[in-house]
């Protein structure tokens, strides 16, 4: 489903609090599993840049914005401890 649509369909929700986190939740699974390729992060950034992510004005869509926000940034790994924790493993 694109993108338009489902932020369209998080629009008409009136739902607010967990309820709306829930939905903009499953918007986002669905959006990740319709976009063709890896969810990256510039994927995730280009989604921000859609004129209904940027106008998006019900709790549902803004959770769902920062959804695709969470998504946009890369992840830092940390580099495995080294030392006594993995000798005594």
């Amino acid at each position: 489903m694109s993108l338009d649509r489902i932020l369209d369909g998080l629009e008409q929700s009136n739902s607010t609090g967990a309820q709306a986190s829930d939905h903009a939740r499953r918007g986002f699974l669905e959006w990740a599993v319709s976009v063709a390729g890896p969810v990256t992060p510039k994927v995730a950034r280009a989604a921000l840049a859609a004129p209904a992510a940027l106008t998006a004005q019900s709790a549902a869509a803004r959770a769902f914005v920062g959804y695709l926000e969470q998504a946009s940034h890369t992840a830092h790994m940390q580099k495995p401890r080294r030392g006594r924790a993995r000798v005594l493993h």
